[in-house]
């Protein structure tokens, strides 16, 4: 557009030149010649006023010449003063705050079908990245160890005995605990199986000679492991069997005992204590948090995998169909968005204004003068042209008004 302006300033000079010329000949070429001369002013005029804004018209010394640069202070606190009491007035901002339906624009956004420009799914992607980006840059060896001591302080104050003992207890009233008996006493006949032998030598070690030299230990021993496996399988097959009922009466005296005993309350929480304060514990919690932590940051990473990405991207979803149909939380969020609006602009208005004030002022001359032109620099330039063209008609005007005075 610059281009165009001066250009169409060198064609009104050639012009001028030329009527100028011819109107010796002819008088009527006097127009072109006035319409030329007027222009030429015009958009010279103009050309001092544009450019006068900006620096100083060929380089001289002309007072009231490169106003933006000579006077970048003022203008950095006239802009801040105008964005103060235009847009960062309390009532301004609630004014504009209550037309605005915050949560419904999110709710929208965020239970689209389909995010064509991928924000969304870029979101939720960056959510992730953010929590692995964290949870990597976090010390292991320390942040696993302050999980475990949060887990442990909670641990110590929660008195755990009373609560195995309703939980013992609700277990036994529901016929909960019947497959955890059966799978003892399965448990019990294989491990008799697998130490026959331990049986076979206990006998032999503590009979009598005679029974070992009679060979009565052999069948002794017979009999004992038969008997053995002749009562587990009669209480796994009788739901009825007297040593089943010896056992849930045990169950149900300790369940008890866990809640109303305090000898027995007071060894299971020194028991706690004592393993809380192994070391052994700690060891395996690490290794436990090792695993948990790199399996986070592998979800987070690869949503693909339907990790912590898809589950952010699904949550989003949901959370964005909750904005749509429920007015109660629209008008909650609403309120809360107007309210740190307001409060944003009570409270911090002065400091958001002062930094643009600031920011100008640390701008070289340079700097804000290349900016500003470059953001309004095309109309000026327009304004050259129009500088020129209304200059040049004006002076047709009045070329063609003094021929008739």
């Amino acid at each position: 557009m610059r281009i165009v302006a001066t250009g169409l300033l060198v064609v009104m000079a050639g012009l001028f030149l030329l009527g100028h010329r011819l109107e010796q000949v002819d008088p009527t070429w006097g127009y072109l010649r006035a319409f030329a001369e007027a222009g030429l002013v015009g958009g010279l005029a103009d050309w001092f006023a544009v450019t006068a804004l900006f620096r100083r018209p060929l380089g001289l010394p002309i007072p009231h010449t490169a106003i933006i640069p000579e006077n970048k202070d003022r203008i950095a606190d006239t802009m801040a003063r105008f964005l103060q009491s235009n847009f960062l007035i309390p009532q301004v901002v609630a004014r504009r705050m209550r037309g605005m339906n915050v949560a419904q624009a999110a709710g929208d956004f965020l239970a689209a079908p389909k995010d064509e420009s991928g924000v969304r799914s870029r979101i939720a992607g960056g959510a992730g990245e953010m929590f692995a980006e964290l949870l990597e840059s976090l010390d292991p060896q320390r942040l696993g160890m302050q999980v475990r001591a949060g887990l442990a302080g909670q641990l110590e104050k929660l008195e755990i005995a009373p609560l195995l003992g309703r939980m013992l207890e609700s277990a036994i009233a529901d016929k909960r605990h019947l497959p955890l008996l059966d799978t003892g006493i399965r448990w019990a006949g294989n491990a008799l199986e697998s130490n026959e032998n331990m049986v076979r030598t206990m006998v032999h070690e503590r009979a009598y000679a005679i029974v070992r030299w009679t060979g009565l230990d052999e069948k002794l021993a017979n009999s004992v492991l038969d008997g053995l496996y002749r009562l587990l399988a009669e209480i796994a097959i009788d739901v009825n069997h007297p040593v089943r009922g010896k056992i849930e009466e045990g169950l149900a005296s300790l369940a008890h005992d866990l809640q109303h005993d305090p000898e027995t309350r007071a060894k299971v929480e020194k028991a706690k204590a004592e393993m809380l304060a192994n070391p052994a514990l700690a060891d395996w919690w690490m290794a436990v948090w090792e695993r948990i932590r790199l399996s986070l940051i592998d979800s987070a990473r690869n949503p693909a995998k339907d990790g912590l990405g898809a589950q952010m991207g699904s949550m989003l979803g949901e959370l964005g169909r909750a904005l749509q149909s429920d007015e109660r939380l629209q008008w909650q969020i609403n309120r809360f968005a107007r309210r740190t609006a307001v409060g944003v602009a009570t409270r911090y208005g002065s400091n958001i204004v002062q930094l643009v004030s600031e920011t100008v002022r640390r701008w070289d001359a340079r700097t804000l003068t290349g900016r500003l032109e470059g953001a309004v620099g095309r109309d000026l330039q327009f304004i050259r042209v129009n500088g020129t063209l209304v200059g040049g008609l004006v002076g047709v005007t009045l070329h063609f008004l003094l021929k008739f005075i």
